[in-house]
């Protein structure tokens, strides 16, 4: 195939294609904490990189790990990517290389693409390619660690614009009283979807019973989710 040496043969990558597996291009920060954690959940990744010092550091850590040149066509088609239903581009320093990849993996009628964007540039030029989800990580991130700084929450998910999950104590005025009794969704806007205790999850129901030291999940507009986690 191409001048890049492999870890593996691409009859390994069509016999993980036919699986529950991941492609994912570009082994960086994002991209390596990206496979490790699919391979950790169950899922069956190939990891594609064309730099060696990447590839080498998840050798054995991934179901297969290649050095190659994912803009090159005929490389991705000896890989067999085409068998794989998701692909995730995390390509992040080389923009180019990105843009290209991208567009070859659309030619090759990938069924789900993801993208990273370093910038809404990147971002929209990818769009404009037709990949399925373009995906912002230090943009997003930023955004996550910008509500947190600025409240009392504990975590913060943006679900959607404009509407969040927020990981907040228990204020004193719910505590010991029976959720469906309190009014929270009349009087904030928001449902306490989960709770912890003593370290254990659970699902909220109308007979939850809040103790301090709790923690929950607020389902919300982001305005009353962050409103409501800031109450003592």
């Amino acid at each position: 195939m191409a001048r890049f040496p492999l870890f593996g043969s691409p009859e390994r990558s069509r016999r993980i294609a036919e699986a529950d597996s991941v492609a994912v291009i570009g082994l960086g920060r994002f991209g390596h904490a990206l496979a490790v954690e699919l391979m950790n959940s169950g899922t069956e990744v190939l990891g594609i990189d064309i730099d060696s010092d990447h590839v080498q550091s998840l050798n054995g850590e991934l179901t297969q790990v290649v050095r190659a040149d994912s803009t090159k066509r005929e490389v991705l088609h000896q890989l067999a990517i085409d068998e794989f239903d998701r692909v995730v581009v995390c390509i992040g320093d080389n923009v180019s290389a990105s843009i290209l990849t991208c567009s070859v993996l659309l030619s090759m009628n990938i069924p789900i693409i993801w993208a990273k964007a370093v910038d809404d540039d990147h971002g929209l030029i990818l769009e404009q390619l037709g990949v399925h989800k373009v995906i912002y990580p230090e943009k997003d991130m930023g955004r996550r660690v910008a509500h947190l700084v600025r409240g009392a929450a504990l975590d913060f998910i943006e679900i959607a614009p404009g509407y969040a999950m927020v990981k907040a104590p228990v204020p004193s005025s719910i505590q010991q009283v029976p959720l469906g009794e309190t009014g929270l969704r009349k009087m904030y806007g928001v449902t306490i979807a989960a709770f912890q205790h003593d370290e254990v999850w659970s699902n909220a129901d109308n007979q939850t019973l809040l103790h301090a030291g709790d923690t929950i999940l607020v389902v919300g507009k982001t305005r009353d989710a962050e409103s409501f986690a800031q109450l003592l």
